[in-house]
């Protein structure tokens, strides 16, 4: 009878493995693939032998977790179908190392489509730029003019695909023939939202379609706070251009800034619900203002940038402070 770790001979499919079983932003399964290894790891789901750094009763916990979705043959079945996609690991040249900053709930494997090249840029070369699905005009504008002048400047625009200001922000990169990254709450063969799903294609050829899920995940609520992490941390600033009070964008914001990321936003008018959570960041000292692409810029090069201490979340789920609506 097949196992999980007759399918494990080597890190990379072990992580393979691990993101089919696995719960993204795992912080204890994270804390133990950082001790471990994958295969170790994977063998432990299979063993009933003690498990490092946990007692008798999380270990048990912990192994049923995973154990529940370990079908070894599923599994393989799986693996046989990611072979149209690069699987990038810790190990390989093109794994972003800004990612190694979130530690224990760092993903255990990225799925690219297109130039994983574009990974191995310095931080400061890679700018983030969020904001609200219901974009108004202004948001739009301003996210265009930003998105505009840092693509020509041979900045690398990463975003999450969404309708309103993040797909302004792809556009925009794309028809100045820069460079952009999608990070997709989905598998990268499911672009989502469906209605981008030529846009992502275009990022897909153009530069790099990324997620830290299989092929053929769909997105979930959860999924899409998960994927904040790998926003905020790839890039030396996160820009939020426009976003309510209680958008999920903010979620992004307040990543970046654990992190020790530059967060910026742009102000908006007080009248209106889709800069009062732009407003509120600014209010309270989270974010630098942001008014033209030179702001951010100014913010990456200068060095009196704030210097912010990474904060380590060590949650089984790492969940911050946000009343959300996806």
């Amino acid at each position: 009878m097949p196992t999980l770790s007759n399918l494990t001979k080597d890190e990379r499919t072990a992580r393979q493995v691990l993101s089919l079983i696995g719960t993204p932003n795992d912080a204890t399964t994270g804390a133990l693939l950082e001790r471990v290894g994958g295969v170790e790891l994977i063998a432990l789901i299979e063993r009933t032998t003690a498990i490092p750094g946990m007692d008798r009763v999380e270990a048990a916990i912990w192994r049923d977790r995973l154990q529940s979705r370990a079908n070894p043959d599923q599994v393989a079945s799986r693996l046989l179908t990611e072979n149209d996609y690069r699987v990038l690991v810790p190990e390989d040249s093109e794994w972003p190392a800004a990612l190694n900053d979130l530690r224990e709930r760092a993903p255990y494997a990225l799925w690219a489509a297109g130039r994983a090249e574009l990974l191995v840029a310095q931080p400061s070369q890679l700018i983030t730029i969020t904001g609200a699905r219901a974009a108004t005009a202004y948001g739009v504008h301003v996210a265009e003019d930003i998105s505009s002048e840092l693509a020509r400047n041979g900045k690398t625009l990463v975003a999450g695909a969404a309708y309103g200001i993040e797909g302004s922000v792809h556009r925009c990169a794309l028809i100045e023939s820069g460079n952009t990254i999608a990070v997709l709450a989905s598998g990268v063969d499911r672009p989502y939202p469906a209605g981008h799903a030529d846009l992502i294609g275009s990022v897909s050829r153009q530069g790099l379609v990324l997620s830290e899920l299989p092929p053929g995940v769909s997105p979930t609520r959860q999924r899409f706070l998960d994927r904040s992490r790998i926003l905020a941390a790839l890039s030396g600033a996160t820009i939020v251009v426009e976003a309510g009070f209680r958008s999920g964008t903010l979620h992004t914001a307040r990543e970046a800034e654990h992190l020790g990321r530059i967060v910026g936003a742009v102000p908006g008018p007080v009248t209106s619900a889709a800069s009062a959570g732009t407003n509120h960041l600014l209010q309270d000292g989270s974010a630098c203002v942001v008014l033209n692409a030179s702001d951010v810029t100014r913010m990456l090069d200068s060095t009196n940038a704030p210097k912010r201490s990474v904060i380590h979340l060590g949650a089984s789920r790492a969940v911050l402070p946000t009343n959300r609506a996806l």
